[in-house]
């Protein structure tokens, strides 16, 4: 995606798909244009080489320029699409696509369109799904894999251990009817807010929902919103209230437990829908809860 910044001030071509509606090159162009940007740009859809329906998988669009098989008239899929973008080349010394140039092989896609285009080709990013959300995704997991991080899925917490000092010893999950315990010497909370039930609440109050963590909260329920939709709710706001080491902190202060740390929704003290800050504090608490859990551990 780096050579589609706006600040690099060559002459761009956007492109878009007729077979993926989700991203409009023209109307995107136009936006550009009128927002100032250093450089010329044009925008153009073209048809995807092959048969494909309207609302096509991005996943089978990416395969299919991946696998570069015949697309018909014996030419490879990536040769018809240059082929129908050349036209609308002009003078443009690079190209965006939006980010559906293939999974596994992606930068093979990218030198090949660029060699065959003249141009140097990059990605735009477009919603869900997200191919490139997706393969960051793939390379965490691969990373995880090679620190020989075990991982479960889909079994709930259901209750938690502390020992003497008060420390979380052990929490049980759920495994088809089964308790199952799981000890570490730190844990991290990420479990979301009120949307990801990570914070539950009824009439005495909004609460942590694994290890019933305090959330703070107006005494007055008619306090926990404000008029108008897109008021500043606190209700929006609530959970956890970390130290400065992530670790939850009880109604006088203190830390819940020694070695538990809070990350993403479940930390309270920002509106993350309005502020549009959601992934910026999953990643910022994520990254010390991870870093503290491990000098605990």
């Amino acid at each position: 995606m780096a050579p589609g910044l706006a600040s690099d001030d060559r002459s761009t071509l956007l492109v878009g798909f007729e077979a993926a509606t989700d991203f409009d090159a023209p109307l995107a162009a136009d936006r550009l244009t009128a927002a100032g940007v250093p450089f010329d740009v044009e925008g153009a859809t073209v048809a995807f080489p092959g048969e494909y329906r309207a609302d096509a998988a991005v996943t089978r669009l990416a395969h299919a320029l991946e696998r570069d098989e015949d697309a018909g008239e014996g030419r490879s899929t990536r040769q018809r699409l240059a082929d129908r973008v050349r036209p609308h080349l002009g003078d443009a010394e690079r190209v965006g696509f939006p980010a559906i140039l293939g999974d596994a092989h992606v930068e093979d896609v990218r030198a090949d369109l660029s060699e065959r285009l003249d141009a140097e080709v990059f990605e735009i990013p477009t919603g869900p799904p997200s191919l490139p959300g997706i393969r960051l995704e793939d390379r965490l997991f691969e990373a995880l894999d090679e620190a020989g991080v075990s991982m479960t899925t889909g079994n709930p917490v259901v209750d938690h251990e502390t020992d003497a000092d008060g420390r979380i010893e052990r929490v049980y999950i759920d495994r088809n009817g089964a308790r199952i315990p799981y000890r570490a010497d730190a844990y991290v909370l990420a479990t979301g807010g009120l949307v990801g039930k990570g914070v539950d609440s009824d009439r005495d109050g909004p609460r942590e929902a694994v290890f019933g963590c305090h959330v703070p909260a107006p005494d007055d329920r008619m306090a926990w919103s404000g008029e108008g939709a897109f008021a500043d709710h606190a209700f929006a706001r609530f959970g956890v209230d970390p130290d400065d080491r992530l670790r939850p902190l009880d109604a006088g202060g203190s830390p819940e437990f020694a070695n538990l740390f809070a990350a993403g929704g479940v930390v309270g003290g920002a509106d993350v829908a309005r502020e549009k800050s959601a992934s910026g504090v999953s990643l910022a608490t994520g990254l010390v809860a991870g870093r503290t859990a491990a000098e605990e551990a």
